[in-house]
């Protein structure tokens, strides 16, 4: 018996290998928050499936427990320079920048902030860097253990340079950038500002024309920060430790897949390339049953339901005075609500709302009796919604979450408020109208039936790509020309400079034609006239 028990999961991880071709090792470059969250639900599935992980890990940070005795995954510990002081601090500046600084600002000196703050976390992405390319023990090390593939996440820059150093083929996973920067410059993804908007503005697809100024005049933005900001320092430092002359750009367009974490649900049409593939949701799943005393707490609320309330991982807590008039809000409405918060108990918290370090999220948006869905719009909490088919009101903070809540709004799922400006009267109304407006629901439902209408799971297809690229030793074929060419040749400039000279060359051919001829006829005249 004991033997049969032994030889079963050898078996099934056998077959695994088989069916994915062949169980392979697996380098993962770092990320925080929710990026790691949604990242190691893929890692554990290439686990399940025979894979070997290997995550890069800096000493300090915020979500990954390297020191966990019963995780899955191998570390290899990147000393770093910094503190968990020195870290709490700098997204503690974060945070305080976005939820209270910006929007006393005007926009361009918003632009010019968030480029400091981009910065900030610049340093930070360089010295994790540093503690892995400067180390010769560690790189000799991953060199000796031959991985097939890094996954990286380009918001955390470093692990395509780890992977050029190695040799080895890179994909990315990630949600589409700001101002659909790295995926536009430098995937070669096409991205034509009349009607694919750029981040951090709350723009849709539809836009008139002073909308369209200010999405082309953001795309300029963008790119002068990218090009002349950012990249120079970057391009330096990765041209250093190469030893050859590149760009940033140039390393980041050679991976081999772009896995996006949204789909045709969420995002509004647009150009697409065969190496960039959707896998919004991967981390959604049916509903478990909740805990005895929180189901007993949803369960009390009878025919109105509740409402869930979170702000994600980063903003667990709020000001005393902003707290209170949420809390009070949420004492006049008819639900029971959960609220995800670790802050100081609000004075004005009724006997309808629960309080809770940590809540069941995706299991309490499943439940028969979730009604709305109040978030910041972060991606992992919009997908839970969208699964379940929920409608939201929508809280956006900082870096892609205004632009996740236009999305929602546009399709008529959610409602935006302003955490800065809104008052208790806004929250009740904005709850009134998800609730009690049925075509929310009907939206929000339409959404999740397009999301469960897929030929294959999400995380199934992210897992796919993933042991494609180690099967093939990458994707080359799937990667377009583009990445060949010049900014000038991409655009066929030097095409139309071609025609350009040669429409001029003909019209001056043309007008000298004439001026002779005419010079000619002039003289036959006067020769006529004389005689």
């Amino acid at each position: 018996m004991a033997l049969k028990e032994l030889l079963l999961p050898v078996l099934w991880i056998y077959l695994c290998c088989c069916s994915s071709g062949s169980c392979g090792k697996v380098l993962v470059w770092p990320t925080g928050a929710s990026h790691w969250l949604s990242i190691k639900l893929v890692l554990e599935e290439l686990i399940l499936r025979g894979h070997q992980v290997t995550v890069l890990v800096p000493s300090v940070n915020l979500v990954i427990d390297y020191n966990e005795s019963s995780s899955p995954f191998d570390f290899e510990v990147l000393p770093v320079p910094f503190t968990q002081e020195t870290l709490e601090a700098t997204l503690e500046r974060f945070r305080q920048l976005w939820m209270h600084e910006l929007h006393h600002l005007a926009l361009w000196e918003r632009l010019w902030k968030m480029k400091e703050s981009r910065d900030l976390f610049a340093q930070t992405f360089k010295q994790i860097c540093d503690s892995a390319v400067r180390d010769p023990r560690l790189m000799a090390k991953l060199r000796q253990a031959g991985f097939d593939i890094l996954i990286s996440d380009p918001i955390f820059l470093g692990g395509e340079l780890i992977a050029e150093l190695l040799e080895i083929p890179f994909v990315y996973t990630f949600r589409f950038s700001e101002g659909n920067t790295w995926e536009r410059l430098c995937g070669g993804l096409p991205a034509p500002p009349s009607y694919v908007p750029a981040r951090m503005r709350g723009l849709t697809d539809k836009m008139f024309f002073m909308e369209k100024m200010t999405n082309l005049l953001l795309y300029i933005y963008n790119d002068v920060c990218l090009w002349y900001f950012w990249a120079d320092e970057w391009n330096q430092y990765y041209s250093d430790v190469l030893g050859r002359p590149t760009t940033l750009c140039e390393t980041m367009g050679k991976a081999e897949i772009w896995l996006i974490r949204t789909y045709w649900d969420f995002e509004f049409p647009r150009p697409l390339l065969p190496n960039f593939e959707f896998v919004g949701g991967l981390h959604c799943k049916p509903a478990k049953p909740l805990p005895e005393d929180t189901e007993e707490f949803v369960q009390s609320s009878g025919e109105h339901g509740i409402v869930v309330f979170s702000l994600g991982s980063m903003v667990s807590n709020l000001t005393e005075e902003k707290s209170n008039m949420i809390a009070l809000a949420l004492s006049q409405i008819p639900q029971k609500v959960l609220w995800r918060y670790t802050g100081k108990k609000p004075e004005t918290l009724g006997p309808n709302t629960r309080l809770y370090d940590w809540i069941p999220q995706n299991d309490l948006l499943g439940h028969p009796k979730a009604k709305a869905f109040i978030t910041h719009g972060g991606t992992n909490g919009i997908y839970e919604a969208i699964y379940h088919g929920i409608p939201m009101i929508g809280i956006p903070i900082f870096a892609d979450q205004p632009d996740n809540i236009a999305h929602l709004k546009a399709k008529g799922v959610a409602v935006e408020l302003d955490l800065n400006s809104m008052q208790a009267q806004d929250l009740i109304d904005a709850l009134n109208k998800v609730i009690n407006t049925t075509s929310y629901k009907e939206n929000a439902v339409k959404l999740s039936q397009i999301h469960h209408d897929q030929p294959m799971k999400p995380l199934d297809r992210a897992v796919f790509w993933i042991e494609f690229v180690m099967r093939h030793k990458g994707a080359k074929h799937l990667r377009p020309a583009a990445h060949q060419l010049t900014w000038y040749q991409y655009h066929c400039l030097d095409v139309l400079a071609v025609l350009l000279a040669c429409a001029a060359a003909a019209v001056c051919i043309a007008v000298k034609c004439c001026w002779l001829c005419c010079k000619k006829w002039g003289r036959v005249v006067k020769k006529k006239k004389t005689e």
